[in-house]
């Protein structure tokens, strides 16, 4: 999958599957922008890249904010020559928690951070694609959007929206060259997992979460990468409105 001379932005780049989206793009040939609120990670992200011989650069972005976005948006096409592609990548939880024990602080920012990123992407990102006659967005949802559980309800129904908006975009924008999918990892090895379970990081409440997954692992931040890598090259050429889920057979 190449995508040389292409330019990509990866929000929440600085770790757990934003990170390995952000490698794996840069090693097939895109010089990406990370953006995250951890603007130090971010920077050190970027400086790896370039250290592996790929062209990066490192910006401080709220995605729920107007401002942010825009700026993320003007910054890269400045600072990196043009956009491409557009990874939606940042995203939070609550805890694993009954939904009426949610705060309505906590949905709040579920849902600004979730769904409201989507909307000032489309009002940056893809008013851009459209001015060029080109582009790649990929918001990277969950497997809870299609098939919720107890305990993340609130969680769920804003990945659900974002299918949603992924399919309903995708039909908006293809007349524009313009291609839009998302993809589905099942809970994942990365810093929200405690989060996603309700419960202590241990050996012991894995396995309660595994004996879930048919293929009897985790998403890996690798396995995310390569769903986006794949989806962001010519390879997917055909491919818009598409939920791909990168869950193990758990959504079977």
């Amino acid at each position: 999958m190449q995508l040389k001379n292409k330019v990509a932005i990866v929000t929440g780049g600085a770790s757990g599957f934003g990170a390995a989206i952000a490698r794996r793009l840069s090693q097939c040939g895109a010089a990406v922008m990370v953006a995250d609120l951890n603007v130090e990670g971010a920077k050190q992200m970027a400086e790896a890249l370039v250290s592996d011989g790929g062209r990066a650069e490192a910006i401080s972005c709220d995605v729920a904010q107007q401002t942010d976005y825009e700026n993320l948006v003007s910054q890269t096409i400045a600072r990196l020559g043009g956009l491409d592609i557009v990874v939606n990548n940042a995203g939070t939880t609550h805890r694993n928690k009954p939904a009426l024990q949610v705060t309505e602080a906590e949905f709040d920012r579920v849902y600004r951070v979730n769904l409201k990123s989507l909307y000032w992407s489309a009002q940056f990102a893809l008013s851009h694609f459209k001015t060029q006659g080109h582009g790649v967005m990929i918001n990277v949802a969950s497997t809870t959007g299609v098939r919720p559980g107890p305990g993340l309800t609130w969680y769920s129904g804003s990945k659900a929206a974002m299918i949603n908006i992924t399919k309903g975009l995708a039909l908006e924008f293809a007349r524009d060259g313009i291609r839009i999918n998302a993809v589905n990892p099942m809970i994942g090895e990365t810093p929200m997992m405690a989060d996603f379970m309700g419960m202590e990081d241990t050996p012991a409440n894995r396995e309660k979460f595994l004996a879930r997954i048919p293929l009897g692992r985790f998403t890996q931040p690798n396995d995310v990468a390569s769903a986006v890598a794949f989806l962001a090259s010519d390879d997917a050429s055909f491919l818009t409105g598409v939920c791909l889920d990168v869950d193990g057979g758990r959504n079977i």
